[in-house]
């Protein structure tokens, strides 16, 4: 984009500005807020894209750069400023970011010293590192809170779950712990241990169950897996168990409710309902499927669970034969290994294991109307992308009802090995169920933004940034976006609400 162009550009959005961007009054008015009263930013700019990149120079391991999502330049559109990052980051190969614009903060994880950042997004700087986080997590989120941060630490052994509240952080042993999945109200948190077929969750103990438990494990409950410190545990870490099974004499014993290697937990909008995708043949297991489970007996903080588990039996059963069940499990033959929930539709991600030995990409939208009341079910899967088996896939909703999904590895797929068009990125319409297929290969898409009210996204496909429109899915020129360095992630800072977020 030429000077002129640029220029022309900026004096047709002065034109509409109050059209396009509602809400939003630019400095040059007099006006310091925006969008719901925010503050602006010192950058001037309402339409930010946030950029993590690695290894930007000799001298620095990692960097967090923003542009201008409107204009899409890294530069100021009066050329005052020619370039735009958060002051203050000093985090080692950003790799991930948890996007919160309606708290203006987002939480950059560093895969190189396993450093979690939270930067605000109102000063553009970087607040500092959340302390307590023991070495490199495999999978890290904090609540929208900030209040806690849970994080499987693999390497370690470990699930750490920092609570600001008490300035205690609490290492909760479990071998092969990878993944973490925290509910949206920061009330729940479940991990799941790689090649696995069982679940865990956490919980703040009371002052009597700390009390209780500081004799050792010996006096930890029999779900209990870890409580620290143990001579005065304020968290326990617990395995899902089937409440009411026993054991050959007749006595009750708490037996592990069983998945099919689980890998993550999508919840209800109301809180009340877990979904735990199980992985299945993609992780080294039987089939992929979703179980159902109940919310409430694994709330964390203090006190606050209440009711059981689900029997193992009650969890297996079938979804989708029986109506009005709370706890079942509904097949997903198309593989399950993310998803993102939509009102009362989930779009089920996975691969699926061929004949020939290699797994090729699909989307399922399963019904969630009729949970508790009447029966879910799943449609039949959506060829989409290829990607690597069980490993997360980048997944978002934009304008046009429009849902992007980004995979990671997609030449070891069936597409690539057949000589078919390939590609790591998928548009998928939601009102027509069109897909969409982006070539050519650009490498990994490690990371999707949404720019809403735009009509645009961003990606981050093999280390660089592009952008799509998200009419018809055509290019838009990524001239100055472009980094210096390994882009990883991108999060639109300036989203309405917390739902612009990539889920992971």
């Amino acid at each position: 984009m030429s000077r002129e162009a640029i220029l022309k550009k900026r004096s047709l959005w002065l034109c509409a500005a109050a059209a396009v961007l509602v809400s939003v009054v630019v400095a040059g008015c007099g006006k310091t807020t925006y969008f719901a009263g925010r503050v602006l930013p010192p950058s001037g700019l309402t339409n930010r894209v946030l950029i993590s990149v690695q290894n930007p120079s000799v001298s620095a391991a990692g960097s967090l750069v923003f542009v201008d999502a409107f204009y899409d330049i890294r530069f100021s559109y009066n050329q005052k400023t020619a370039g735009f990052s958060i002051s203050g980051y000093s985090g080692n190969l950003p790799v991930t970011i948890q996007n919160m614009p309606e708290e203006q903060v987002g939480a950059v994880y560093g895969a190189g010293d396993g450093s979690l950042h939270v930067v605000d997004y109102q000063k553009e700087d970087d607040t500092g590192t959340k302390k307590g986080v023991n070495g490199l997590s495999s999978s890290i989120f904090i609540t929208r809170n900030l209040r806690y941060v849970f994080a499987a630490n693999q390497q370690a052994t470990v699930l750490t779950v920092v609570d600001s509240s008490s300035g205690g952080s609490y290492a909760l042993g479990l071998p092969g712990v990878y993944r973490v999945s925290v509910n949206p109200g920061g009330t729940a948190a479940m991990a799941f241990v790689q090649n696995s077929n069982y679940a865990y969750y956490v919980r703040q103990l009371t002052a009597n169950e700390t009390l209780s438990y500081s004799g050792g494990s010996s006096t930890w409950p029999k779900a209990a897996m870890d409580c620290e410190p143990q001579n005065a545990p304020g968290w326990c870490l617990f395995q899902m168990q089937s409440p009411d099974a026993t054991d050959a004499t007749g006595n009750p014993y708490g037996a592990p409710l069983t998945f099919d290697r689980p890998v993550k937990a999508i919840f209800s909008a109301d809180g009340s309902t877990a979904y735990v995708l199980n992985c299945g043949q993609e992780c080294g297991g039987s089939a992929s499927s979703i179980s159902v489970v109940p919310v409430a007996p694994i709330i964390f903080p203090s006190g606050q669970h209440s009711g059981k588990l689900p029997a193992n039996a009650t969890l297996h059963a079938d979804c989708a034969a029986t109506p009005g069940a709370t706890s079942c499990t509904l097949a997903v033959p198309g593989g399950s290994s993310n998803a993102l929930l939509s009102n009362s539709t989930m779009y089920v991600v996975g691969q699926k294991l061929l004949p020939d030995g290699l797994f090729t990409g699909n989307l399922t939208m399963v019904s969630l109307a009729g949970t508790g009341t009447s029966t879910i079910s799943a449609g039949s899967p959506i060829s989409i992308s290829d990607g690597a088996p069980g490993a997360p896939s980048r997944m978002i909703m934009a304008d046009d009802n429009t849902l992007w999904i980004g995979t990671t590895k997609c030449t070891n797929g069936e597409r690539y090995a057949t000589g078919q068009a390939y590609g790591c990125l998928t548009m998928f319409n939601t009102t027509n169920n069109s897909v969409t297929m982006l070539e050519p290969y650009l490498g990994d898409a490690t990371g999707v933004a949404a720019v809403t009210g735009l009509h645009k996204v961003y990606v981050v496909q093999g280390g660089q940034v592009y952008i799509y429109h998200t009419t018809d899915g055509s290019s838009i020129n990524n001239q100055y976006v472009t980094v210096t360095g390994t882009a990883s992630d991108v999060a639109f800072m300036d989203g309405h609400f917390d739902a612009n977020n990539t889920v992971y």
